[in-house]
């Protein structure tokens, strides 16, 4: 069966065209001003496939063989990639961010044949790890776990070299058949890891829907590190700027770059937001919710249009919905838009919304092929679009009613609101309290907070809140999403904090007003 190697923007399609203008620019960087630096020209990522495939042939690595890869993202973690692409192996992609007990778990029951891992990745596991823990990073021993090599400069205490000077007299034609392509761990335990395993052609078809998205032209810049932003664009001929860090670095980095097309995750977006960034073109985000208002502030910002993708890790992309569509919604949950081309939508007798297409993950590791992808999100089809109303497990339960935090939150997002979530926090008896705890944007008064909350609070009827907290919301994982485990322990905290007349600073009841009831 073909991977569809024809596929626009696929790694196919990639891996042929970097000998084509092999002297311009691939990958950038910007500098502390922001200049525009080049990370790699097309040649020079040709080449580093070519070494780091010989490399893994020479020490066995094949079809069917699974390799971890701890690398970030840049031109080295794509050559690894397109590499084992080549060669028909599957990667096992670790997130340092996962901590290490978790990673250990996960490793065990991918069994990698080898770890690819640059020197951060190592230092984060070995000697920089009280460093690291500042940065939320953390990664097991890896050398205790398997056969390890370096990829890129080698520090003290890392393991070996991939041998990049290794030179196979005859490599394999590359793969031209379908099979894993990739490993990505997503939800479960420390004791039940879950990961979810996409094939050649459904990688392929994800990013033939990426590139007819967005339409990347030749030649002008694209601004994203993701796999999917990277493989579609370059693919099509356009330079890829991996976004700075610093905020101040990445609002230069967007003036001095100009890109054609932007996609940064929502916190990404609002620290670049909160540092004075101005964009260009289109804007795209996703991995975590986004709400009209944060769109609006991107166009606001100069963007020609602000869109918010719906993706999962199972299925990438799966709906996308411009800013003026979505401000235009007036009824309750968020409006995520209308399925992308070939992917299928359907909602089960829960509520939960299923999805179906040739992008979807073929299985998860240890189970067997599903068509369907049960999204874990309760939703409606409203005119062919897709409402999300909230998370299945982020169920309240209150005075025995199911209540859907994702159908109301999206109210809560008010001129002034950074970030708002509905949690859950236990009273007894096996109910609990409905609390509203409310991010305000840089520089939002808390009064005039209050009065633009009251009529979103109103109109919530039975799901109104027992309590609203001012406070900063925590966040976890590589996108940076809203905690809401953590989310309810900091509200629990905080309301048992409470003095016994009274109640803390930053805490308002429903329909109060500021200095009394209203």
């Amino acid at each position: 069966m073909s991977a569809a190697p024809g596929c626009p923007g696929s790694l196919d399609a990639l891996a042929r065209g970097l000998r084509r203008d092999p002297h311009r620019p691939a990958v950038l960087t910007a500098t502390r001003t922001g200049a525009v630096r080049v990370g790699a020209t097309r040649g020079d990522l040709a080449d580093l496939t070519e070494v780091c495939a010989a490399a893994l042939h020479a020490r066995g690595v094949g079809r069917g063989s699974t390799v971890g890869v701890a690398v970030r993202p840049g031109p080295r973690a794509l050559a690894v990639m397109l590499a084992l692409h080549r060669l028909g192996a599957r990667a096992a992609v670790l997130d340092p961010g996962a901590g290490p007990d978790v990673l250990r778990s996960r490793l065990t029951l991918a069994r990698p044949e080898l770890v690819l891992a640059d020197a951060t990745a190592q230092a984060v596991a070995g000697w920089a790890r009280p460093l690291a823990r500042r940065a939320r990073l953390a990664l097991p021993d890896l050398a205790a776990l398997g056969p390890v090599a370096t990829v890129g400069p080698r520090l003290p205490g890392c393991a070996p070299a991939l041998d990049t000077t290794a030179r196979s007299t005859v490599l394999p034609r590359p793969v031209d058949e379908d099979g894993d392509a990739v490993i990505v761990f997503t939800s479960g335990t420390t004791a039940r890891p879950r990961a979810v395993v996409h094939t050649r052609s459904s990688l392929a078809a994800g990013m033939a829907t990426v590139a007819g998205l967005v339409g990347p032209e030749a030649g002008l810049p694209v601004l994203g590190g993701t796999f999917f932003v990277l493989v579609p664009s370059l693919a099509s001929g356009a330079p890829v700027a991996l976004p700075a860090r610093a905020p101040r670095v990445l609002a230069r980095q967007l003036r001095r770059l100009a890109p054609q097309a932007t996609y940064l995750t929502p916190p990404q977006l609002r620290s670049a937001l909160a540092a004075g960034a101005r964009f260009a073109g289109r804007v795209w985000t996703g991995s975590a919710p986004a709400g009209a208002q944060l769109l609006g502030r991107v166009k606001d910002a100069g963007a020609r249009e602000a869109w918010g993708v719906y993706a999962l890790t199972e299925l990438f992309p799966a709906a996308a919905v411009e800013h003026a569509d979505k401000a235009a919604h007036t009824g309750d949950g968020d409006l995520v838009g209308h399925p992308l081309p070939g992917v299928s939508a359907e909602v089960d007798p829960s509520g939960q919304l299923l999805l179906s297409g040739p992008a979807g993950r073929d299985r998860c590791l240890g189970e067997d092929p599903d068509p369907w992808i049960a999204t874990g999100d309760r939703a409606r089809l409203a005119g062919g679009r897709i409402v999300l109303e909230g998370r299945v497990k982020d169920m309240v339960l209150r005075h025995a009613e199911n209540i859907y935090p994702g159908l109301y939150e999206p109210s809560l997002h008010v001129p002034g609101v950074e970030l708002a979530l509905l949690v859950g926090v236990p009273a007894g008896d096996g109910d609990e309290r409905l609390v509203a705890l409310v991010q305000p944007s840089e520089g939002a008064g808390r009064a005039a907070l209050r009065t633009a909350l009251a009529g979103p609070l109103e109109r919530m009827g039975s799901a109104r809140p027992d309590a609203v907290l001012f406070a900063r919301i925590p966040l976890s994982g590589r996108s940076r999403k809203p905690d809401r485990a953590a989310a309810a322990r900091l509200a629990e905290r905080r309301l048992g904090q409470r003095p016994a007349a009274g109640r803390r600073a930053g805490e308002q009841r429903p329909g109060e007003r500021e200095g009394g009831r209203g």
